[in-house]
């Protein structure tokens, strides 16, 4: 009786926070007031050992794009001890779990599974077990803290003013496993869908985010550039690609130098130069590739169009041939994150109220992708980042790099403001919650 009273005047408090805050009348002291049941309850040493042990489990055993099997398999061990029911699989090796009365509104978390080709070069107890595979960008964590909500939120599930969908998702990493979440009908229903990651240059129990474009619209080309090898020393009875293609390098910066507008970030970056094996040798062929990236879909669609245009007719010009993949099939093209105003609003209120305001940041949009933005293109999404520096000089590794690591620290807090988020937009959405008939259902 004591769990309920205490979830269910915090639940209430930040509820009444929400209101009150949207309102000019709202004081800093009312915005500090509200308790951080969540964070306590996160933060307790069962809580957080249990946590650490799912961390470093799924961390040692890492796997890639749709071969999350183990991973599938311990996330829904632990929700069998937790006693919430779940689907799977849902796109291969997904997981969707539901906390609550199975009724509307609905309110989705997402975390994702996958791991990446890299080998790890941090010396550590539970470093990777898999020879060339590492979670080298938090995904582990990602996990774990959303099991960290599950338990929070199914230990006060009969207060729950609705239901909360938990997405455990495979193939961030260029797999589109949102897209295909998306695509298998799972989140229906769904209303409103919050998602993190971690980020090591942000202090733990501090979070950034931001309204509106937050992370841009991704897409790959690779091209290969098509001449006539020969002998080096008789460059005249060849017809030079390797030229062509620096030519066409130099041709695609300017896409973005004199095409496109200063104040419409766009990039255009080739990262990929294969052609030749000898010094002495003019190959037949060159393969270059890389990234195009945009805020706009309208800016995204034009570099598409442009860097075609530019790699066939600059080769002409050396007097090759060029065909241009962009890879849709084995690497869709992900949409740009776009954040929810509404839900920025709740975001502000609930995560200042949990954590303080002044650790709640306004982050400057960034042109790397999350595919985190399917769901934004069919659900009102939002989407932050959780901090995990600690208060030493020693600068945490960036993502992506074999030495990345996790700072456990801030699984409390990943955890917390998850269940936080969920519980209180439920809350916030009870009372407004709109069925269309032949469209929607009460249940998922």
């Amino acid at each position: 009786m004591a769990s309920f009273t205490l979830f269910h005047l915090s639940i209430t408090i930040i509820f009444l926070h929400v209101l009150v805050s949207a309102t000019p009348s709202s004081s800093l002291s009312e915005q500090l007031s509200i308790p951080t049941h969540f964070l306590d309850f996160a933060k307790k040493s069962e809580t957080f050992d249990w946590m650490v042990k799912i961390r470093r489990k799924i961390h040692e055993y890492p796997e890639l794009l749709y071969e999350e099997y183990k991973t599938s398999e311990l996330i829904r061990a632990e929700l069998d001890k937790l006693g919430i029911s779940y689907k799977h699989p849902v796109a291969e090796t997904g997981v969707i779990g539901y906390i609550g009365t199975g009724n509307a509104p609905f309110v989705a978390l997402r975390a994702d599974m996958d791991a990446l080709p890299m080998q790890e070069m941090v010396e550590w107890e539970h470093k990777s077990k898999v020879p060339g595979k590492m979670h080298a960008c938090g995904h582990d964590a990602h996990v774990t803290m959303l099991l960290g909500a599950a338990k929070i939120l199914k230990h006060h599930e009969k207060d729950i003013q609705g239901t909360i969908v938990l997405v455990f998702q495979p193939a961030e990493e260029g797999g589109a496993g949102a897209k295909r979440i998306i695509e298998s009908g799972a989140l229906e229903n769904v209303s409103a869908i919050f998602g993190l990651h971690v980020m090591p240059y942000i202090r733990v129990g501090e979070v950034a985010s931001r309204s509106g474009a937050m992370m841009a619209a991704s897409g790959r080309f690779e091209a290969t550039i098509t001449g006539k090898g020969g002998h080096a020393a008789i460059p005249q009875h060849s017809v030079d690609p390797i030229l062509a293609a620096s030519n066409v390098i130099i041709s695609l910066q300017h896409l973005v130098s004199r095409e496109s507008d200063p104040l419409d970030s766009q990039v255009v970056t080739v990262a990929k130069f294969q052609g030749g094996d000898a010094f002495n040798v003019i190959p037949d062929s060159v393969t270059i590739g890389g990234t195009f990236r945009a805020f706009s879909k309208e800016s995204f669609n034009h570099l598409k169009q442009r860097i075609e245009e530019v790699i066939v007719g600059q080769a002409a010009v050396q007097r090759c041939n060029a065909t241009v993949d962009f890879l849709e099939e084995k690497k869709p093209f992900y949409p740009a994150n776009i954040n929810d105003g509404e839900l920025h609003k709740h975001f502000q209120n609930v995560a200042g109220s949990l954590l303080g305001t002044d650790k709640v940041i306004e982050k400057g949009p960034v042109m790397a992708a999350e595919d985190f933005a399917f769901y934004q293109e069919v659900i009102p999404g939002y989407f932050f980042l959780l901090g995990m520096q600690n208060d030493s000089s020693e600068k945490l590794p960036l993502l992506h790099t074999p030495h990345f690591r996790v700072n456990e620290d801030a699984l409390p807090y990943g955890a917390a403001l998850h269940a936080s988020l969920s519980a209180t937009y439920l809350l916030k959405h009870q009372h407004d919650v709109s069925i269309v008939e032949g469209k929607y259902h009460d249940e998922l």
